[in-house]
């Protein structure tokens, strides 16, 4: 173990990140209540997973001053298992994305967050405004989707003052969080003037002591796994994808680096932890860690203090939270919607190479039809996958000319051969050519995979079968290998 390092992690800014963990404290409360709202459970689930989590992962985790807890992505996700099935299957589902999340580190299989590219990034984090957004139309909007025909006007008088208050507060004076500021006031409003709105009390219960150990009342069984697998998966996938995309950008603003691997053990770790204290799974919160880091948080110690400051303010001062009205969570989210989305993508449209844009557009569309995160990245990377091997594809050319002393046809192959263009390589030879040799140049070429060497294959057996004299020249030591140990007796090369 480095001391060392575990010294300057935990007590290298002692005063910057008990204050900025505080602060960022203040921040976190107003959000993960109304990502427990978006997710249809109380209260108490989110706050006990941001307590868990927070305080698990700034030991596990591999990203100092990284703020994680109950988050919006994963709250969309789990909406529709709680809809569906309840609580309990929540729970179970947590703990399995939270193992699946330790496989995934203890695997490796970070590495294949490097796959996701910008475009399926930026898509994600769009469609995830877009799916935040859209779930606080129905306290915005009545049935017959009339404005103030559910909840009265007064709803959204106060949902357009506290979306007024979380932007125009900043412009005056920014110590105190302005979501905290639009909470402090919608609730003094709704109680100095009484009036018809939801508060937090309506949601379901608060915390009023600490978390107790709690396994989920469900048979363990293989329709029960049948049910929860799916959305686990979901969970593990978002959280992780969330996750690593706030790691980088603390690493960026801080110019250090951070173990992905260790953050996807020490996540998922966390998330067990959560699930068996009664909460919903949670990963890396950009807002909230991005603060923390503007504060001054640079150690674990902001990360635990965050998590642990908490829960204690939600035990203390419990009976004034729950007078907090809804229209204060929709404000709040309204904000993280908006500041959620990648405005810049849409000028970038029009900037950025169509196959780009297609991907991010894609990711989108999938997203929002679906409501899944998961599918829509898993697709997004898919069609990125695509578009980039039809690039490489094109790249692949053969040039052929003719040696008339030697009356030797000579094919000279440019680029990559692989599965995506072994059929046009195959394509420019002439199987039945009159000359008395052929010759075919790989010295600027390689052999990716058995589809090449298969395609190699079977142009030199069909020229041989016609009588002419193939000669192979240049082929690299890697594309000699794979012919060695998948290609036929045609391409001996002893």
């Amino acid at each position: 173990m480095n001391f060392t390092r575990l010294r300057t992690d935990w007590l290298g800014n002692v005063r910057g990140d008990v204050l900025a963990g505080m602060v960022g404290t203040f921040a976190l409360i107003p959000e993960v209540i109304a990502f427990s709202f978006v997710a249809g459970v109380d209260p108490e689930v989110g706050l006990f997973a941001s307590f868990v989590i927070g305080t698990v992962i700034a030991i596990t985790g591999g990203r100092p001053a990284m703020i994680s807890g109950a988050a919006g992505s994963v709250a969309l996700v789990a909406a529709a298992l709680v809809r569906g099935h309840g609580l309990e299957y929540l729970l179970a589902a947590t703990l399995l994305a939270g193992l699946i999340q330790i496989l995934f580190g203890l695997l490796r299989l970070d590495v294949l967050m490097r796959f996701v590219s910008r475009s399926v990034r930026t898509g994600f984090v769009n469609a995830l405004a877009i799916l935040i957004f859209s779930a606080q139309l129905p306290q915005i909007v009545g049935p017959d989707w009339g404005f103030g025909a559910q909840f009265g006007w007064q709803n959204d008088v106060m949902i357009a003052a506290g979306v007024a208050l979380i932007y125009l507060v900043p412009r005056l004076f920014t110590a105190i969080p302005s979501p905290l500021i639009c909470v402090v006031v919608l609730t003094l409003v709704s109680v100095l003037l009484p009036m018809p709105l939801r508060t937090v009390a309506d949601l379901g219960r608060l915390p009023s002591s600490l978390p107790m150990l709690h396994w989920p009342s469900l048979p363990p069984t293989l329709a029960t796994l049948g049910i929860i697998a799916p959305y686990a998966l979901a969970m593990a996938v978002v959280g992780l994808l969330e996750s690593m995309m706030t790691a980088s950008v603390v690493d960026d603003l801080t110019e250090t680096n951070s173990d992905k691997r260790r953050e996807c053990t020490g996540l998922g770790i966390a998330n067990v932890a959560a699930g068996l204290f009664g909460g919903i799974a949670g990963c890396g919160m950009i807002g909230q860690t991005v603060g923390n880091v503007r504060y001054g948080g640079r150690g674990r110690l902001s990360t635990f203090v965050a998590g642990a400051f908490l829960l204690l303010l939600m035990v203390v001062l419990r009976p004034w939270v729950a007078q907090v009205p809804v229209a204060a969570l929709v404000a709040i989210m309204i904000m993280v919607s908006i500041s959620t989305f990648s405005w810049g993508s849409l000028r970038d449209l029009v900037v950025h190479p169509k196959t780009s844009s297609m991907v991010m557009l894609v990711t989108v569309a999938v997203v929002v039809v679906t409501s899944d995160l998961a599918i829509g990245v898993v697709v997004g990377v898919l069609l990125s996958g695509v578009f980039f091997a039809f690039k490489v594809m094109r790249l692949m050319a053969v040039e052929i000319a003719y040696d008339a002393d030697t009356d030797t046809r000579l094919y000279t192959v440019r680029g990559q051969v692989f599965f995506a263009s072994a059929d046009m390589f195959a394509d420019r030879f002439d199987l039945r050519d009159t000359v008395r040799a052929v010759r075919i140049d790989l010295r600027q070429a390689h052999l990716w995979d058995i589809t090449a060497v298969g395609a190699l294959e079977s142009v030199v057996t069909k020229m041989q079968r016609h009588g002419l004299h193939v000669e192979l020249v240049g082929m690299n030591e890697a594309s000699a290998g794979m012919v060695e140990r998948h290609g036929g007796a045609a391409l001996d090369l002893a």
